[in-house]
């Protein structure tokens, strides 16, 4: 099976590539500028950015067929709501509201402390606000409760005087008074209780709520500014005031690609940087600086024309797209040190065409496999339930094609020009043409800057670099030794251990604090949400989705069970529902409701009397209810995926029909499908990935280590990520597709090389590979790492976790391809003949 050949294709590429050099170099000036002026047309599509800027965290950040959503669509259209009654519990959205959280290192429950709060909350209240030339306060844009706007609860205990609270004798979580009972568990935190009683003796947190209606979003949007411009610049001596309010995400995460702008130069900077100092020669006619510069620009029309295609052509853009250039940076590089090596390996003596098309038939078909397996990698994960990843992948996808092209087309006439500069000898940077060897009665110094061109007679080649010497004198003979081999095993091994490790602890989903940037005001508020609020989840709803009779024992029976199997949860608390209600005002009132007569005759009463609960019924003009809702109370005692996922189950197993929704569950979504959906993705792209390396890639075996090598790194990169503090999210996921095609790049290029090696011996042909690729792989590799290095210094999650990704998967990529798969090809590889499609025509037999 070593011996089997899949060159069928490979070799009538090569000879495709090499028809194409060849016109390339004899026609240099059409494809230097045809690219540009492509380039210059598609990016008028940049004109369109703004308009088609889509970051609505919902849409891009959560699964598009979420079963939450459909579960939400169900609620919205049961139980529509009353604006004249405002009831948070019931919202089928997080809502329109303002909130603050005021803290103390000591008890907030003390005069000094309240009398700030109650001051605060007095200044928000009363706060004018200009809008469309006329100003307005809270009360204008509050949602009403029975025609006054909402009130905290602790304020309305305490009834606004901040010397009350020595007489109140407050309790928790529930405060009962005069005919009412008020969830203080919603409005302190880190409460103190005593020993004996559920009496408060100390608390550590408020928080306070300001709803507002949602008909009018301009004016509520400057409200809510409003209220962060004035919560901002307070200041006191007994709290502490961290705040958010219900667009605050939004808008912070929309300032996250305007901290990344400045680091777009500074990381082409770098790269251009990189790219010269890697490819300066001390021969200042063989020197490629602008053949490096070319590279880099290269990529730069490949996203200009990427984005500005399918910016014209409508497609929505999302911030997480904004890190594609970086990643086509350090692919277009990559390609570029790959055929800047092959240019090396031809004669100088022959033609500028030749010398391309010798380029082109030895690169080319190289940078085709990695470009083939980068672009279908993110193409697949344009199929994610998540628009973020889909807009990633395919922006990422169609820059990677037009990345290929421009190389192939302006940075090979780029090559071509440069090599019709070195054909006459003249200087890099004055074109004046310049002696090969130093002249009679001239200094040294002549010599460093006037003198050039020299190549190694014997070969008629470019003089190698001293590194690629490095890899095939010292390294390659260092690393085909038998114990050195041992050794590497023994490293591998160890590697795999960590990854596992680290696959096994990987967490799911995205914080959702995580898209707001690290100096945001939001962090403090979530930090202290987190710290204080934590003991109690979520407030679920339960919606009964049928006709039932409540009034019936037996029916009572069966609902009875449910909540029973609800509350057994242990994450579960309490249930609050309109029936049980219902079921102790009959019993107070010596009302018998076990009737369906009775029940429909004093249901309206009792409505009239708890107006809210009318929200919680869907009834026909007979009063037969439709469907009904409860809610139940839950826990922060599971993770917020286990607590959806058993509810639902515990709703599916009732004989009742049931559905459970919070608006919350619109993210936790997310962690349902987040590793299921990632998997499958990474599968179909390492098996495509196969496909393309057996197709062009002239042995079975070495595709399939090549496949062997992008599961091993994945695992690694999945792995060490975990440990580094990154979930599972779609951040993340977005990054673990693009690794797919990345880890090729490294192992494909070597497994190719290492089979199209002239040599006969395992061990030669790995040290003749590293010798041909070890330092363009390694070039590529520094390239990618200084192309997103800055992102590591950015204030954004998105980003940095971008970086992350990427750096791991490029160490590893980089571990595989110059250690791993040299190794285990000559272990498992044994002989292999010399392939006959690598014997050039010419008489150089390693041309």
């Amino acid at each position: 099976m070593a011996k089997c050949r899949t060159d069928c294709l490979e070799r009538h590429l090569r000879i495709c590539f090499e028809m194409l050099g060849c016109f390339i170099g004899s026609h240099p000036r059409w494809f230097l500028l045809a690219p540009v002026v492509l380039a210059t047309g598609l990016g008028s599509g940049f004109y369109f950015l703004t308009d088609r800027m889509s970051n609505n965290i919902e849409e891009q950040f959560t699964p598009v067929d979420g079963k939450a959503k459909m579960e939400r669509k169900y609620i919205r259209e049961t139980f529509p709501g009353n604006e004249s009654i405002f009831s948070s519990l019931r919202l089928s959205t997080s809502g329109n509201y303002a909130t603050l959280i005021a803290t103390s290192d000591r008890n907030i429950l003390t005069a000094e402390s309240l009398r700030d709060i109650l001051q605060l909350d007095y200044r928000i209240r009363s706060m004018v606000v200009q809008f469309d030339n006329r100003s307005f306060e809270y009360v204008d844009v509050c949602a009403d409760v029975m025609g006054s706007c909402t009130s905290n609860d602790i304020l309305d205990v305490i009834k606004d005087n901040a010397n009350s609270i020595d007489a109140v004798n407050l309790t928790f979580p529930w405060y009962r008074s005069d005919f009412r009972s008020v969830p203080l568990y919603l409005s302190l935190g880190s409460v103190k209780l005593n020993k004996e009683s559920s009496v408060v003796e100390s608390a550590e947190a408020i928080q306070l709520y300001y709803y507002l209606r949602e008909d009018t979003k301009a004016k509520t949007d400057l409200w809510l500014e409003s209220f962060i411009n004035l919560v901002s610049n307070e200041s006191s001596t007994s709290i502490q005031v961290s705040y958010s309010t219900s667009m605050s995400i939004q808008w912070e995460f929309e300032k996250s690609p305007a901290s990344v702008i400045y680091l777009f130069s500074i990381a082409y900077s770098i790269a251009i940087t990189f790219s010269i100092i890697s490819c300066w020669r001390l021969d200042n006619v063989r020197t490629k600086v602008w053949v490096a510069s070319c590279g880099v620009l290269s990529t730069g029309l490949a996203v200009l024309s990427g984005f500005g295609a399918l910016l014209l052509l409508g497609q929505p853009f999302v911030m997480t797209a904004a890190s594609c250039p970086f990643m086509i940076l350090g692919i277009g590089l990559d390609d570029m040190f790959i055929m800047i090596s092959c240019w090396q390996r031809t004669r100088v003596l022959d033609s500028v065409p030749d010398r391309l098309a010798h380029t082109y038939r030895e690169a080319a078909v190289s940078i085709t496999i990695t470009t083939l397996t980068d672009a279908l990698a993110l193409f697949l994960g344009c199929s994610s339930p998540f628009g973020s990843v889909q807009s990633f992948c395919l922006y990422a996808g169609i820059s990677v094609c037009f990345c290929y092209l421009y190389n192939i087309t302006f940075l090979g006439a780029c090559m071509a020009l440069n090599g019709q500069r070195e054909a006459e000898n003249k200087h890099w940077f004055t074109c004046a043409k310049i002696p090969e060897d130093l002249p009679p009665r001239t200094s040294k110094a002549f010599s460093v800057c006037c003198v050039g061109g020299s190549y190694d007679s014997m070969t008629e080649r470019e003089e190698t670099e001293s590194i690629s010497h490095i890899f095939e004198r010292f390294y390659g003979p260092f690393l085909t030794h038998k114990l050195i081999k041992a050794h590497v095993f023994v490293i591998y091994a160890a590697y795999l251990a960590v990854s596992i490790y680290g696959c096994w602890i990987l967490k799911e989903g995205l914080d959702i604090r995580n898209l707001a940037l690290d100096d945001s005001y939001i962090i403090d508020y979530y930090n202290n949400q987190r710290q204080h609020f934590s003991e109690y989840s979520c407030n679920v709803m339960v919606a009964v989705k049928q006709s039932f009779p409540y009034w019936d024992e037996e029916g009572q029976k069966q609902l009875h069970s449910c909540i029973s199997n609800f509350e057994s949860l242990n994450y579960v608390n309490s249930t609050f529902a309109w029936f049980l209600s219902f079921q102790q005002f009959a019993n107070a009132t010596n009302l018998n409701i076990s009737s369906q007569e009775a029940f429909q005759t004093h249901l309206p009463h009792f409505l009239e009397l708890a107006s809210v609960f009318r929200q919680d019924l869907n009834m026909t003009a007979a009063n037969e209810i439709q469907a009904s809702r409860f809610f139940i109370q839950t826990l922060n005692k599971t993770t917020v995926k286990d607590m959806m996922v058993g509810l639902r189950k515990t709703a599916e197993e009732c004989p009742v029909e049931l559905l459970v929704y919070h608006p919350a569950f619109i993210f936790f979504d997310q962690y349902t499908v987040i590793m299921d959906n990632t998997i499958q993705t990474v599968l179909v792209a390492v098996t495509v990935m196969l496909a393309v390396s057996l197709v062009l890639i002239p042995s079975v075996l070495c595709s399939v280590w090549v496949a062997f090598a992008v599961c091993s790194v994945m695992v690694g990169v999945t792995g060490f990520m975990a440990l580094w503090g990154v979930n599972l999210d779609s951040i993340s996921m977005i990054n673990l597709v693009m690794c797919v095609g990345f880890s090729v790049d490294f192992s494909a290029h070597i497994s190719y090389s290492f089979v199209s090696s002239p040599k006969s011996d395992v061990n030669e042909k790995a040290t003749d590979a590293l010798a041909h690729l070890g330092y363009p792989i390694l070039q590529g590799a520094l390239s990618t790492v200084l192309g997103v290095v800055v992102l590591s210094v950015s204030g954004s999650y998105i980003f940095r976790t971008f970086f992350k990704v990427v750096f791991l998967v490029v160490t590893f990529g980089l571990l595989h391809g110059l250690v791993f798969i040299p190794v285990f090809l000559t272990l498992f590889l044994m002989r292999l003949a010399p392939t006959p499609t690598n014997i050039s025509s010419n008489s150089d037999p390693e041309a």
